[in-house]
């Protein structure tokens, strides 16, 4: 079984935690002694060194400071800041709403060549369209209470899609079955949105796969997850969003997606179960 998806961060920051350990060690400085110097409790600074409260950019400069070490706090810094970008909450991102999350993404969709997305709950965002993206995200904002700025975000949305159509991208997606089924919005915007996806089937630089509900896995069902070349895998939560860097954690979710592959159904077998689901809307 893969690790928990905030494994990347929780990793990220015990190295941090670790460094900071060294630092204390190689000053030849207690706990107590250190949490002394920075006008901490002793508690904090044991949560900071067991990786179990993440420090802010001001304790990394004062851990430093205290072990004589100032020359390393920029370098640290930055590592701190990489570790919290790994795992960032839904609500602190839609904080100002959506549009501004959507717009961010952007450049690394322009950038990336090849995409591999599964999900297993909705459309990808990158295939939606746009009633089915402000139906979807107004849903988001009011279970997260949130400002809803829907129609702004699928604009948005609507927007990153483009790079379906620019050249020097190519598209593998796996969808479970189960996102043909799931209702989002009202049956006219289902409808447009499976007949969307079978416009999109078409296309020379997607391959569209389809595991069905018979299928016999050889992977259970996973959170969606974006994999931007073999670069950075983006994989949602209820509550968060987790991004991974680590080579070694961007190559276990590129083996899940090529499990995933082998189950799937492409062509005329996935256009039949997307026209049994624009028929099942009847």
């Amino acid at each position: 079984m893969t690790a928990s998806p905030s494994s990347a961060a929780q990793a990220a920051r015990e190295l941090l935690a670790g460094r900071l350990r060294d630092l204390r060690l190689d000053a030849g400085l207690c706990g107590e002694e250190l949490a002394l110097r920075c006008g901490w409790s002793p508690s904090k600074r044991s949560r900071i060194e067991n990786a179990k409260t993440p420090p802010s950019d001001e304790d990394v400069r004062r851990w430093c400071a205290a072990c004589g070490a100032e020359d390393q706090a920029a370098d640290l810094v930055a590592v701190n800041r990489q570790a919290e970008q790994m795992y960032v909450h839904w609500k602190k991102l839609h904080r100002h709403g959506m549009r501004r999350a959507q717009d961010e993404v952007l450049p690394l969709y322009a950038r990336t060549r090849h995409f591999r997305i599964y999900t297993s709950n909705v459309v990808p965002g990158i295939l939606q369209t746009e009633a089915y993206a402000a139906a979807l995200l107004s849903t988001i904002a009011r279970f997260q209470d949130t400002p809803d700025d829907a129609p702004q975000a699928a604009a948005s949305r609507i927007e990153r899609s483009a790079v379906l159509h620019e050249g020097g991208h190519t598209f593998a997606f796996l969808l479970e079955e189960t996102v043909l089924r799931y209702r989002i919005g009202d049956a006219e915007t289902m409808a447009s949105q499976l007949g969307y996806l079978l416009a999109v089937a078409a296309l020379p630089n997607v391959s569209l796969g389809i595991i069905p509900f018979t299928a016999e896995r050889r992977m259970w069902p996973l959170e969606a997850f974006y994999l931007f070349d073999d670069h950075q895998v983006s994989a949602e939560l209820l509550t968060a969003a987790v991004n991974v860097t680590a080579p070694s954690e961007t190559a276990v979710y590129a083996k899940a997606f090529a499990e995933m592959a082998k189950i799937a159904v492409y062509g005329t077998t996935a256009r039949t179960l997307i026209t049994e689901a624009i028929t099942a809307l009847d």
